[in-house]
């Protein structure tokens, strides 16, 4: 199965009193890359969220924001801080006493001064919160895969179709390759004539020429060996594994005999069909860029 580096997975679900929803958006990266965005609260879940990720992205960035709510007033509990109160009033009397206030104070102000009250939070049920969260991520996970697996066929298809382009120009290049030699002989024939007139023109010599030119000019081995690279590639994507690595590989030795090919050829045809060549590889590695 191909699978594209690029998708997006979102989930939202609801346990109780709690909700969490999760993003997750996928893009091209060398390496696997996961970024996080969650509350500091939830960051003792940090190593789990990646640790699951990791299990079905082997290659590219994933870019995950989660955001946690729990209803409002069941989390925590306010409660009167006596001890700070029990000053206030104290204060409050002794000050009534030395300057004579005969004025009572009442609840409401005591309540304006600072740290009278106490809110105390409960301690979360770290793995009932772990079930809803991880519930959460799998499902967003699948969202992000089935769409990585369908803009990996896409992929799969533009670079299985350029792949028999190239192979076609391949067996075009088969046939013209022989022609060259035959072509550039006469020539050579032509020339040598012209320049000695009369006098009787060396076989042996031209023969040479001629051989000296097939083998300077001969592209039958590149040609083979493309052909088996690009069998290699149409392979390697049956391959139940991650194969981006393999494929930068082989297009390096892909892009090497294509060059070699273009170097060698001082046809004018030949020289199209590299061109030709050249715009359909740079088009499948594009394309392989995107794949994990």
């Amino acid at each position: 199965m191909v699978n594209s580096m690029t998708g997006y997975g979102r989930s939202e679900q609801e346990m109780g009193l709690q909700k969490v929803l999760i993003e997750m958006k996928a893009v091209n990266h060398r390496y696997c890359d996961i970024v996080l965005k969650i509350p500091k609260k939830m960051a003792m879940f940090e190593d789990r969220i990646k640790k699951l990720v990791k299990s079905h992205v082997k290659r590219g960035r994933v870019e995950i924001y989660m955001s946690f709510e729990e209803e409002k007033g069941e989390d925590f509990t306010v409660k009167p801080n006596y001890a700070v109160l029990d000053q206030y009033k104290a204060a409050l009397d002794e000050m009534k006493d030395r300057y004579g206030i005969t004025r009572d104070f009442d609840l409401n102000l005591l309540t304006r001064f600072q740290d009278v009250f106490s809110v105390e939070y409960k301690e979360i049920d770290e793995e009932k919160v772990w079930a809803l969260i991880e519930s959460a991520a799998k499902d967003a996970l699948d969202s992000l895969t089935q769409m990585r697996q369908v803009e990996g066929q896409k992929l799969l298809d533009d670079i299985q179709g350029r792949i028999q382009t190239i192979k076609a120009i391949i067996v075009e290049l088969e046939k013209r390759a022989p022609e060259i030699v035959v072509i550039h002989k006469e020539k050579m024939r032509e020339r040598i004539s012209e320049l000695l007139g009369e006098i009787e023109l060396d076989e042996a010599k031209l023969a040479q020429e001629v051989a000296y030119f097939s083998d300077k000019t001969n592209i039958t081995e590149e040609l083979v060996r493309l052909d088996s690279h690009l069998d290699q590639l149409a392979g390697i994507f049956n391959e139940d594994q991650s194969i981006g690595r393999k494929l930068d590989f082989l297009l390096q030795e892909i892009n090497r005999e294509i060059n070699t090919i273009g170097s060698k050829s001082p046809d004018v045809d030949i020289s199209n069909h590299v061109i030709e060549l050249k715009s359909e590889f740079e088009k499948i590695r594009e394309q392989i860029q995107n794949i994990e």
